[in-house]
């Protein structure tokens, strides 16, 4: 009889053991279940050309940001894949660069004033988008968003529905480039853009101010300022950073080198 007794006793233990050891697995396995799944957002390689003029390196895609400037000043580049042109004047769209780089491959997305100003050649690699629409390539989602002028003074230069600033979304990403532009309210709407590239030049874009206001108005994580020189003088910086962080200093203000062959 005392064997047996031993016996249950060393049994109920045993069970009692394993019903634990299951308890803490499942409450361990509940745990890990409710843990929500970070979210890694793609690398981006930013490399500043001149003025409006950037190269983008995006998981493996290389983005060209209105190419100026002759082949030469992309001859330590990768050849675009995707090539985004903002407006007809020539800091932002020049004929000759273009066919002076290696576009064999590239898709090209333009608004219709600079497709009508394009040679045949590149016909085929078009991609034409008016403002609001869309298109997608490798994977990114590209939106044609106004860009304008809304001094009385300046609405000669930029005339609404000619050019287009661009918003990029990849892999829960996105960024907003503004092309020639001042604070619109289509700007002021925008929402979720992590990197804001942000122009800023007399007499044809906006001033500091106008600038600063509309970043706190759209609130990006972080802000570029570029395009900023104008005639005669070039924007202050500083002073758009001083603005912007005094409002809201969650934003990052980038400030990258626009103009490597100038003393600015």
């Amino acid at each position: 009889m005392k064997k047996i007794g031993l016996g249950v006793i060393l049994i109920s233990i045993l069970v009692l053991g394993c019903k634990e050891t299951k308890k803490t697995q499942s409450e361990n396995t509940t745990e890990l279940s409710e843990k929500k799944p970070l979210v890694q957002k793609p690398n981006l390689k930013i490399i500043p050309i001149a003025h409006a003029t950037m190269v983008l390196e995006w998981e493996g895609v290389t983005i060209y940001v209105d190419p100026v400037g002759g082949p030469e000043a992309f001859v330590s580049q990768k050849d675009p894949d995707l090539i985004l042109i903002t407006d007809i004047h020539g800091d932002h769209f020049n004929m000759e660069t273009l066919q002076g780089l290696n576009t064999m491959k590239s898709k090209i997305v333009v608004p219709q004033a600079v497709a009508d100003k394009m040679t045949d050649e590149f016909v085929p690699q078009l991609d034409i988008l008016n403002n609001g629409e869309t298109k997608e390539r490798y994977e990114i989602t590209i939106e044609a968003v106004p860009m304008y002028n809304l001094r009385a003074e300046a609405l000669k230069f930029h005339k609404k529905g000619r050019g287009n600033g661009y918003v990029l979304t990849k892999g829960g990403q996105s960024l907003y480039f503004s092309g020639d532009t001042e604070d619109i309210p289509e700007m002021r709407a925008l929402k979720n853009i992590d990197k804001a590239f942000i122009c800023m030049n007399l007499p044809y874009t906006m001033t500091e101010e106008s600038a600063a206001s509309a970043v706190l108005a759209f609130q990006p994580k972080q802000v570029y300022p570029y395009h900023y020189r104008g005639r005669p003088n070039v924007s202050d910086v500083t002073k758009f950073k001083k603005i912007v962080n005094d409002g809201n200093d969650n934003i990052e203000v980038v400030q990258l080198d626009w103009y490597p062959n100038e003393d600015y």
